[in-house]
């Protein structure tokens, strides 16, 4: 079972919230006025909408300007948001700013800003406009992270978990994680998981397990999709569901996952949850491997020789099974 962790880089800009008692979008034309006048809110709401393209086409361009004169004002969700359009280059004739990035990143840390301290110590985790400091990078998640943020209770976890630039502690990582996944974070949930799976910070239960990787195959992620299908198919910390486990497989399948594809292919090749269906096992360990999955290569190629659900071929055979021979 192969597990991702995806130290977050940016922020996800979803706007500033609704004003209270607001009913309905307004156009860009309402905030226009007061922003040029120098409201701070008129000038976010207005750059929202060309973040978003909500009421206008999508302009990062025209956002930047905005945020940017709410940023010079000190407010702190735009310098955020300013740190993240220099990131990522958005609207930009550069692919990254790093300089300006941590520049707005620092300034919306310094004011206190959850989200500012997250993305100030995603530039020091990363290198990213400063020499790479996991050290400071602790810092400003530490602070985000005791306000509460998922995405830096998230990172502190990973750091505990892997040691980087402090001793592993799978105690700490996991305390974190769990406080990230409460709130939501798909990341924290699988990494969680697969914590419980091993015993790492915590005493192993496939129960509490599959728990978490529940949580997160339900938000969609493909890895914590697998880990449940696998513990369907196995019977651990769950009945055994092999037509439960089919589902799960199905969904990280759809998601161009090769493991999970060879596995399906496995499930129709045995009828396992599935009716058998030697056409339908072949097509999928196809998709797996012309992903470079060796397994499913050789087992298309055998398939090709045998003449089991495909015509027999033995071109296509030795085709396949020299793919996989290639991969030791």
């Amino acid at each position: 079972m192969k597990r991702s962790v995806f130290f977050l880089a940016v922020l996800l800009c979803l706007g500033r919230p609704a004003e209270p008692g607001a009913t309905e979008a307004k156009p860009p034309e309402f905030y226009l006025p007061a922003a040029k006048a120098g409201d701070i809110e008129a000038q976010i709401r207005l750059a929202d909408m060309y973040f978003n393209g909500s009421g206008v086409p999508q302009d990062y361009g025209e956002a930047r300007k905005w945020y940017h004169k709410a940023a010079k004002q000190g407010d702190a969700f735009a310098q955020t948001v300013l740190g993240h359009i220099y990131l990522d280059g958005l609207g930009l004739m550069i692919n990254h700013a790093n300089s300006e990035a941590i520049k707005w990143y620092r300034r919306a840390a310094e004011q206190g800003y959850p989200p500012g301290q997250f993305g100030f110590g995603n530039m020091h985790y990363n290198g990213f406009g400063t020499e790479r400091s996991y050290a400071k990078a602790m810092i400003w998640f530490s602070k985000a992270a005791e306000k509460g943020y998922a995405k830096a209770q998230a990172n502190l976890g990973y750091m505990y978990e892997n040691g980087d630039g402090i001793p592993k502690d799978p105690g700490k990582a996991a305390k974190w994680y769990r406080k990230a996944g409460e709130q939501g974070h798909l990341i924290a949930q699988d990494s969680l998981g697969v914590m419980y799976r091993k015993g790492l910070g915590v005493p192993r239960n496939d129960t509490k397990a599959a728990y978490w990787f529940l949580k997160a195959a339900e938000q969609g992620l493909a890895d914590a999709q697998i880990s449940l299908g696998t513990f369907y198919f196995e019977g651990l910390g769950v009945p055994q569901d092999y037509e439960l486990a089919a589902v799960w497989f199905r969904k990280a399948a759809a998601q161009y996952n090769a493991f999970a594809q060879a596995v399906l292919g496995d499930m129709y090749r045995d009828g396992l949850g599935v009716a058998q269906d030697l056409a339908e096992a072949a097509a999928w360990y196809r998709k797996a491997g012309e992903q470079g999955d060796a397994v499913a290569q050789k087992n298309l190629g055998r398939m090709y020789r045998e003449g089991r659900g495909v015509p027999r071929n033995e071109t296509e055979a030795e085709k396949w099974l020299r793919k996989a021979a290639e991969q030791g």
